[in-house]
């Protein structure tokens, strides 16, 4: 025996069962892993979620574009190459198999079938076997006979088609294939391997983007977002590729005329749509139609979706108050578009601003966090460590109203993200505007709850701020807190010792808020006394923070405050907003007081070649495993002998339930048409 070829092995492995299923088996769990992973992302978000030690292993492997990975392109090549060459190898013996009718069988292999009986032949062979065509076509077999020296055979045969379905099944298998290869961008890869395009940031405008970074018209695949605002227009879309991203051409302009949003009650978006004009610049004509979730529309072979809508460039009115201590309660005026980038440069400032983002509506969870039982003065202290931010635990979905988001960098380069609401937002029964901080994008925001006074204005907490931190101001609010605690006559050295501990608890409080005044308690004060020592400090702080509303009020000429709880309130609220503002990383505090808002679309568009491929492949997959599944096979082969026997054999493709009980009634019926009827 010749030893096989190199070739015709590996043509047999190529085209064998194993092979195929071993690749199905790797398209599995590759699909599993584009799963888990959320494909296609900023690579920074993958960074931060990974680590530096994962990223880059995750970044070669290409898991995080596994669909358009060239390994899993490679996989798709050969699983075709495979099951194409799977069917060329089955083709010729399935058909052959599906044509004969096995008629040359021989008595000891009819013997052999699992269904197979011998019942007796009592009347003459013609007349038997033309009884016998007659039932095999009437019940949907269709007949070969063999006539033999002492015998004749009929073979018959049913539900052959059921070999066509493993043809669809493995066809479709083909078509899915190489519509996936199609849609893989595999002429964009090979460009980008060779050089031919580079992928560039998406951080500058569109008309410096060179032709390198370009995709012309006749890129057959693609998949893309299109920004477009309300009254503006583009041809152009940007397809993100690794951490980049590349411009692809489109074959007319879509101009964005509307854009329409509506919301729940709770202010969920409920539907958005786009009334968009697309033009085609060869013929000037123009197509009016709304886009809107679920409801796409192709143009010149290009598929757009509605995918989102962002902000396109809504004008902010802000006013920015000063929060370095000594620079008093000034705020300035000042305006700016969404993606705007401007200098904060007056009264000693050297900030540039840089506004992300403008959101008209936002949902948050305004659940409050059930009561805590409170275990001492130290324990309150200690509470006033953390942020104002609401337990997560609980959920009160809300719309908040507007808010922006920007980011503040300094001269060094070192930028902080914030999120300011416009609106006050109702907390545990007290009014407050709120204000975010994060140091990187994948932190979650801290909130600083900056408190309402009585005329709804936050300028009661900047004015009080602004004179508890101003250490030159210090000594009197230490003055005016003795006079008021303690009675005229009070001795000299009593009076002299509070007034020390006043100005020295404010100077603690102003260097490091309450962490500060816990450090100090922890560092000289007996554990069996700091309770009571933080009560005190916390009541000297309250007692300074009216005395300091009072300067207030006294310099804008306004009626100083009466005592009563809800100013009892908005003092604890001040102090602790006060303390949050040390730790907020920023010189100004933003307020949003009004804005002319501009709404933007984003559009998916998408080129697809291999979708109706894949339709195709996907209805011959149903059909195919339908007709694998429900169509059944049978061969039924009756051998009449001269020796008055007839031999019954059935084969059936699939063992089933059913095929027990047709072997019966094919037997009782063929014996009752093998036998004569009684003559009277």
């Amino acid at each position: 025996m010749r030893p096989r070829s190199t070739s015709r092995a590996l043509y047999e492995l190529l085209s064998s069962m194993r092979f195929a299923i071993s690749l199905l088996t790797v398209l599995g769990i590759s699909s599993i892993i584009g799963t888990v992973i959320k494909q296609n992302e900023p690579y920074n978000n993958y960074l931060s979620q990974f680590g530096p030690f994962w990223f880059p292993v995750f970044e070669k492997l290409g898991l995080y574009s596994v669909y358009n990975s060239f390994w899993f392109l490679t996989i798709l090549g050969f699983l075709v190459l495979s099951t194409s060459a799977c069917i060329v190898r089955q083709t010729r013996p399935m058909l052959k198999d599906m044509r004969g009718f096995r008629e040359h069988a021989r008595e000891a292999s009819l013997a052999s079938f699992a269904h197979h009986a011998r019942i007796p032949l009592l009347q003459p062979r013609t007349e038997a076997r033309e009884a016998l065509l007659a039932y095999l076509q009437r019940t949907g077999f269709a007949v070969r006979c063999d006539e033999r020296d002492s015998s004749v055979l009929l073979a018959a045969k049913q539900g052959s088609l059921t070999r066509v379905g493993y043809f669809l099944a493995h066809g479709a298998i083909v078509l899915i294939c190489v519509g996936g290869l199609l849609d893989g961008n595999l002429p964009l890869k090979l460009r980008m391997a060779l050089g031919g395009k580079q992928v560039t940031s998406g951080n500058q405008l569109i008309a410096d983007i060179g032709p390198e970074s370009r995709l012309g018209l006749d890129n057959w695949s693609f998949r893309g977002n299109v920004f477009i605002p309300e009254g503006k227009s583009a041809n152009t879309a940007v397809v993100n590729v690794q951490d980049g991203i590349l411009l692809q051409d489109l074959p007319f302009t879509v101009s964005l005329r509307k854009f329409h949003l509506e919301h729940y009650e709770s202010g969920m978006p409920k539907r958005f749509a786009s009334d968009i004009v697309l033009t085609d610049p060869a013929t000037g004509q123009s197509i009016e139609k709304t886009i809107e979730v679920n409801k796409p529309f192709e143009f010149a072979g290009v598929m757009m979706y509605q995918a989102s809508f962002e902000d396109g460039g809504s004008r902010m009115r802000m006013l920015a108050h000063d929060l370095r201590p000594g620079h008093g309660t000034s705020a300035m005026p000042l305006e700016a578009a969404v993606g705007d980038s401007l200098k904060l440069a007056s009264q000693g400032l050297d900030h540039s601003l840089e506004l992300g983002s403008f959101r008209a509506f936002n949902i948050e969870n305004m659940a409050t966090d059930a009561p805590e039982s409170e275990a001492g003065a130290l324990t309150r202290l200690e509470k006033h460590l953390g942020s104002g931010a609401r337990s997560p635990t609980r959920k009160d979905m809300q719309n908040v109203g507007p808010s922006i988001q920007f980011k503040l960098r300094d001269s060094a380069g070192q930028a902080r993200e914030y999120q300011n609401f416009m609106q006050p937002i109702l907390q545990d029964g007290a009014w407050y505007l709120l204000t975010g901080m994060r140091d990187s994008p994948s932190a979650p925001f801290r909130f600083m709850r900056i408190p309402m006074d009585g005329e709804g204005r936050p300028d009661s907490w900047f004015e009080i701020r602004s004179v508890l931190l101003d250490t030159s101001r210090h000594a009197e609010l230490a003055r005016r807190f003795t006079a008021t605690a303690l009675p005229a006559s009070t001795a000299g050295a009593v009076r002299g010792r509070l007034e020390e501990t006043t100005r020295r608890t404010l100077e603690l409080f102003a260097l490091g808020g309450f962490d500060g005044l816990g450090k100090f308690i922890e560092s000289t004060i007996p554990a069996g006394e700091r309770d009571k020592a933080a009560d005190v400090f916390i009541k000297i702080l309250e007692g300074c923070a009216w005395e300091a509303w009072n300067l207030a009020r006294s310099a804008a000429g306004a009626p100083a405050p009466t005592p009563s709880p809800t100013h009892a309130r908005l003092l604890r609220d001040t102090l602790n907003a006060t303390n949050d503002s040390l730790h907020y990383g920023a010189p100004v505090y933003l307020q949003l007081t009004g804005f002319d808002e501009v709404r933007a679309t984003v559009l998916q568009v998408t080129r697809s070649p291999g979708k109706p491929i894949v339709y195709l492949g996907s209805l011959l997959l149903v059909l195919g495993v339908f007709a694998m599944l429900y169509i059944r096979e049978r061969r039924l082969f009756i051998l009449l002998k001269d020796s008055g026997e007839a031999l019954i054999a059935l084969g059936s493709n699939r063992k089933s339930m059913d095929v027990d009980e047709r072997f019966e009634q094919h037997r009782d019926a063929i014996a009752a048409l093998l036998t004569p009827p009684a003559r009277p």
